[in-house]
This record gives structure tokens, sequence and C-alpha cells, in this order.
């Protein structure tokens, strides 16, 4: 008995390594919607009405994410499952916590919209590199990375 079930949970890892070697990583586009949501914060107190565009955003990131990446729903599952992602996310708030406290006890408070802008594209551009970059390792690391993925300039 102890065999057999030995036998289906090997037989279970194969299926799903192999049906692993056939998803292709996320494109890099796919990670601006995330750079949108990591630079809400600042875009909604740049302009009041951000939070419209930021909910289009979601609504569309839930579309292209259910539709045209349909395929890849196993990779974004794994990669919101992946400690590594998780630790990214609670680095970028800690990142916009210590940066906003930082400032402020140096008097230097972000106030200003181009002062929120700013601080909207550094977060939303380290969204989009980090994740990718967890991305990169862990296909890396499962030993399915592609050839070379570019990163567009």
């Amino acid at each position: 008995m102890r065999i057999l079930t030995k036998a289906r949970k090997n037989a279970r890892r194969q299926v799903s390594a192999e049906e692993l070697a056939k998803v292709k990583p996320l494109p890099v586009w796919f990670f601006a919607f995330e750079g949108v949501l990591g630079a809400a914060y600042d875009l909604c107190h740049a302009w009041s009405g951000a939070w419209t565009v930021i909910l289009a955003f979601a609504a569309v990131n839930i579309a292209v994410g259910l539709s045209v990446l349909r395929r890849r729903i196993k990779l974004v599952k794994a990669l919101l499952k992946n400690s590594r992602t998780r630790a990214i996310a609670f680095g970028l708030v800690a990142f916009r916590m210590g940066a906003h406290a930082l400032l402020g006890a140096v008097g230097a408070q972000v106030a200003s919209v181009a002062g929120h802008l700013l601080f909207a594209a550094v977060m939303g551009g380290a969204t989009v590199a980090l994740l990718w970059f967890d991305q990169r390792v862990t296909f890396r690391a499962l030993g399915l990375a592609p050839a070379r993925t570019a990163v567009p300039a």
C-alpha cells in the first residue's frame, strides 16, 4: 500500500514538472500592472482622481491575467505563494515607510506633486524590477530559465 502511494506521488511530481517545463515566463510588461499598484499611494497623493485610474489598471490586470496569460496562471500562483515574492512586497512597504519617516525626521517631507510623482516612479520601477528578477531567479533555480530574457529599454 505504501509503495503504491509513493508511486502515485512520484507520478504527480513528474506530471507537474513536465507541465512546469512548458510554462513560459511572464512578460515584463505584465509586471507594469503591479508597478502601478506599487506606486498607487503616491499617485493618489499627487492626483486625487488617480484611484479611478488605478482601479481601471487593476481590472485590466485581472482581465489580461485571465485571458491572454491564462496558460500561465500556475506560474502566477507559484510566484504569489513564493516566500521571496512576499519578502519583496513587505520590503517595498518597509522601504516606503522608512523613506517617508527618514525624510520627515530631517524635515524634508514629500508634500509636493513632483515629489510624489518621483516617489511613484521609484516605487513603480522598483516593483517591476524586483518581480522580474524574482521570476528570473525562480526559473533558474528550477532549471527552466529561457535562453535570454531581455528587459525593454
